[in-house]
């Protein structure tokens, strides 16, 4: 009986848009742990708009506390914070949106790793929960590993910018 061979390519690591680096990562972890599932790799900014505004909804303070401190994340957590009635991902995902677009091209580069395909997030996996995160936190090129965003749990790898 003859054997196939695994494919060259794997379409969901593929789907997820990734960087070279965070690409490569994301087959390594897969490789390690087939089971595994990215829920998020590379983003426009309006997928990154609508991820935020859904996590704004369930924790107002979100933003402020999952993003590093930059100009850009306090005017966007001071938005959030200044206007309690907005409660909808609608609403708080236009503003956002408008807070962005009135942002400089490299505050917004820099605000995440989604954004230039550095970034995927992966959904915590039980019961082997330790071991997977052993390898993330093994991975090439890694910059940061978050358990949690903010209060909610969310796996998410960054990886460092390859020198021009």
């Amino acid at each position: 009986m003859a054997t196939t061979s695994p494919p060259a390519t794997d379409a969901e690591i593929e789907a997820l848009n990734l960087a070279p680096v965070a690409r490569a990562a994301a087959y390594a972890l897969k490789k390690v742990h087939p089971g595994v599932k990215f829920t998020s790799g590379r983003r426009g900014l309006a997928d990154q708009v609508r991820a935020m505004a859904s996590n704004v909804v369930l924790d107002r303070s979100w933003i402020g506390t999952t993003y590093k401190d930059t100009p850009l994340r306090a005017r966007l957590q001071a938005w959030v914070d200044s206007h309690p009635q907005a409660n909808t991902k609608d609403d708080i995902a236009a503003v956002l949106t408008s807070v962005f677009n009135a942002a400089t091209q490299a505050e917004v580069g820099g605000f995440s790793k989604h954004l230039s395909g550095e970034a995927f997030d992966v959904q915590p996996v039980v019961p082997d929960t330790s071991n997977i995160m052993v390898t993330i936190r093994g991975l090439a090129g890694l910059e940061l590993f978050l358990e949690k965003e903010g209060q909610l749990v969310r796996w998410h790898a960054q990886f460092k910018t390859p020198p021009a």
